[in-house]
């Protein structure tokens, strides 16, 4: 079994280390971002949302024409939950090295080979409530807080690159330090309430997704007032219904679409699966700079954090949608 918080090259033992068990320069990941990872929250032993993890591992290396065999794989992330008990598992898939110099790989064997390494992190998933799914399933569900518009954008990509977890996150990288930037500021403020998270836009115009997670929302019929950040109350945060167990299913839920941009996180299907027999399943919907000043609802997700209940989200403009 590894120390915790070390790489582990788990396939294969000929991996492209440098000899000290870290990786080579010659590792394809590194130099191109040739490949995946996802990442993996554990409880108890167990690996939370296992079977979309798993569709995630097929459908990714099926993109990237990587050979990866899901059960092996697995089963070895099972048995290092049960060491792990509580924290996070990190995937990353990576091509094996090529014999053709630069960014070319053989349609062959060996050029769909790939490394996998995993990485075991001890961790407390922070939670204030436990939300049910129509199924049963319970998610974390955070403590309510504020989101922002970011300037930074995403990449437009083409099939079969767009929605992928690539190892290419640079445009990710820059709107997270804009954000960072944003609640450093907020903090030496003394804002209230705190912003955790950026919806981002690609370079097509449309908002699409988070810093690090899938974005929901629901629609007013009529245009909603905006309000300038300094005048969000405190009392307005008492407002969202967290401890509703009818929240994800009162109201119609919208999720933007990954067809071009934005990574397909697990949490968001696993929303979409969850409310795909009630009665208003979720509708997969472009969001535009002018369904903002009318969005009724907000969350962020990701499959460590569960939901991110937002209660007013500040435009580019300055203005804020108070939800």
């Amino acid at each position: 079994m590894m120390p915790l918080s070390n790489w582990l090259c788990i396939h294969p033992l000929s991996a492209t280390t440098d000899g000290s068990g870290t990786v080579s320069l010659d590792n394809r990941g590194l130099a191109y971002g040739d490949g995946f990872f996802t990442t993996m929250g554990v409880i108890d032993g167990q690996i939370l949302w296992l079977n979309h993890h798993q569709q995630r591992l097929i459908s990714h290396a099926e993109a990237l024409q990587l050979e990866l065999d899901s059960h092996s794989v697995l089963a070895i992330l099972q048995t290092h939950a049960e060491q792990l008990h509580q924290g996070m598992l990190k995937l990353m898939v990576t091509r094996a090295v090529q014999d053709v110099r630069g960014y070319g790989y053989m349609l062959t064997t060996s050029g769909s080979a790939c490394e996998i390494w995993l990485k075991s992190s001890a961790m407390t998933v922070t939670t204030t409530e436990q939300l049910r799914l129509p199924d049963g399933c319970l998610i974390p569900m955070q403590p309510i807080s504020s989101a922002i518009c970011l300037s930074s954008q995403l990449a437009c990509l083409p099939p079969p690159l767009a929605g992928l977890k690539s190892l290419n996150r640079l445009d990710n990288v820059l709107a997270s330090g804009e954000l960072q930037g944003i609640k450093a500021q907020v903090l030496e403020d003394n804002i209230k309430p705190s912003i955790s998270e950026g919806l981002l836009r690609d370079m097509s115009g449309r908002w699409v997704e988070g810093t690090m997670s899938n974005v929901f929302y629901q629609l007013s019929e009529a245009p909603l007032a905006t309000l300038l950040l300094e005048k969000t109350s405190s009392e307005k945060l008492s407002t969202l219904p967290q401890d509703n167990a009818n929240y994800l299913t009162t109201g119609q839920w919208y999720t933007p679409s990954m067809a071009q941009s934005g990574v397909a996180g697990v949490m968001r299907q696993v929303l979409i699966d969850a409310l795909s027999d009630t009665k208003q399943p979720v509708i997969v919907r472009s969001l535009q700079d002018e369904d903002l000043p009318h969005l009724s609802q907000l969350f962020f997700c990701n499959a460590l954090r569960g939901i991110m209940p937002i209660t007013s989200l500040t435009l580019l403009s300055g203005e804020v949608v108070c939800f």
